[in-house]
C-alpha cells in the first residue's frame, strides 16, 4: 500500500503539518493528529466483504478489526461512522443483523455510531471509520521496537485458513466457533496492558500475515525479528486444515511478496511455512517489550484474558525475519 500512496509525498509534505505525528513520513496502522501537549485524536477506517456466514457475527468481526487499529496505536475510540456496500436484491434484515453486530461490538469499546454511509454494490462490504484519542507520549508506533525488545503476541494465528475451511463446508462447528469468538474480541484489554507496561510498539495482525506485519515492523525499526514457530498459537482446526492445503489466497499473495525477507532457520514443511503468511482478520496485537518486562506483560494479559505467548525477539537487522 505504502507504493499506492507514494504520489501524495509531492502534495503533502511532512514538515508542512507538524501536528500529524502519524500519516506522512512513515506507514502506520492510523493517523495521529496532535491536539496538545497530553492530547492527540487517532483517525483510521476498514472494510471489507463477509468473512463468515452469519450476518451479525460478520458485523461484529469488521467492527472489531476496524477499532483494532486504533488500540494499536495505543489509543482508546471515541466514536465511530458506518461503512456500508450492499446489493439491492439482499434482504433489508441481513443489513440489519450487520449494523446490530458492528453496533454491540462499537458499544462495547466504550464508543458511539455517530453515522455512517451506504453505496449499492454487487456484494456487501461493511467497515467503520473509527476516531479516538491518545496521549502521545505514550502512543505506540510500527517503528519503535529495539534491539532486545521481546516480542509478544496476544491472540492466536490462523483466521485465513478457517474462514477458507469454513467457506468451503470443511470446519467443524466448534472450530469456527473458536474462529468467531478470536476474529471478534476487542485488542481494547491488550492495548490497556500494553500502555501499563510502557510499550513503544506495536501493530495489529491483519491482512498481510504474522510475517508480513512483523517485516513492516522490523524495517520501520531499523532492526530484524528472531521468531520462535514451536511458541505460536493456532486456533483449533487450523494446522489440520492447512496440512490439507486449504488456504485463502491471500496466502500465495503475501508469500510471494514478503517471503524475500524471511529466513527459516527451523526445519519447517510447507504447509508450517505457509501458515506465518496465513492473512489474519481482527487478529491479535504483536508488541515490542522491554526484555525485563515481557514476562510480566503476557501475564497480565493472560489475567485479562488474552491468551498471549512470548514469540520472539528484537535483534540489529534491517527488516530480516528470523524463524527458528
Amino acid at each position: 500500500m505504502a507504493h499506492v500512496l507514494q504520489p501524495l509525498t509531492g502534495i503533502f509534505k511532512p514538515e508542512d503539518y507538524p501536528d500529524l505525528l502519524v500519516g506522512l513520513s512513515e506507514p502506520d496502522d492510523a493517523a495521529v493528529w496532535r491536539m496538545g501537549p497530553d492530547r492527540a485524536i487517532v483517525s483510521t477506517v476498514d472494510f471489507f466483504p463477509p468473512v463468515v456466514d452469519d450476518p451479525y457475527h460478520f458485523g461484529a468481526i469488521a467492527a472489531a478489526n476496524a477499532l483494532s487499529d486504533v488500540y494499536a496505536m495505543g489509543g482508546e475510540p471515541l466514536f465511530a461512522i458506518n461503512l456500508v456496500a450492499f446489493p439491492d436484491g439482499l434482504g433489508l434484515d441481513v443489513l440489519t443483523e450487520i449494523l446490530r453486530g458492528g453496533a454491540d461490538k462499537v458499544r462495547e469499546a466504550g464508543a458511539v455510531i455517530a453515522g455512517g454511509h451506504t453505496v449499492t454494490d454487487k456484494e456487501p462490504k461493511y467497515g467503520l471509520s473509527v476516531t479516538g484519542v491518545v496521549d502521545p507520549a505514550h502512543m505506540m508506533t510500527k517503528g519503535g521496537a529495539q534491539a532486545g525488545d521481546v516480542l509478544v503476541l496476544t491472540k492466536p494465528l490462523g483466521v485465513g485458513v478457517m474462514t477458507t475451511a469454513g467457506k468451503q463446508g470443511l470446519a467443524s462447528a466448534s472450530d469456527m466457533q473458536a474462529a468467531i469468538a478470536s476474529m471478534s474480541r476487542l485488542n481494547r484489554a491488550a492495548a490497556q496492558a500494553a500502555r501499563l507496561f510502557q510499550v513503544r510498539a506495536a501493530t495489529d495482525i491483519t491482512g498481510y500475515s504474522l510475517l508480513g506485519h512483523a517485516h513492516e515492523m522490523a524495517h520501520l525499526a531499523n532492526a530484524a525479528f528472531r521468531l520462535n514457530f514451536s511458541a505460536l498459537e493456532w486456533l483449533p482446526g487450523a494446522n489440520e486444515h492447512a496440512r490439507n492445503g486449504v488456504f485463502p489466497g491471500g496466502m500465495g499473495r503475501n508469500r510471494d511478496f514478503y517471503e524475500r525477507w524471511v529466513r527459516f532457520d527451523a526445519d519447517l514443511q510447507d504447509y508450517e511455512q505457509s501458515l506465518l503468511f496465513d492473512p489474519q482478520t481482527s487478529g491479535g496485537l504483536l508488541l515490542a517489550v522491554a526484555a525485563d518486562k515481557a514476562f510480566a506483560l503476557r501475564d497480565a494479559l493472560r489475567e485479562a484474558g488474552e491468551p498471549a505467548v512470548i514469540i520472539g525477539s528484537v535483534v540489529e537487522g534491517s527488516g530480516e525475519i528470523y524463524v527458528g
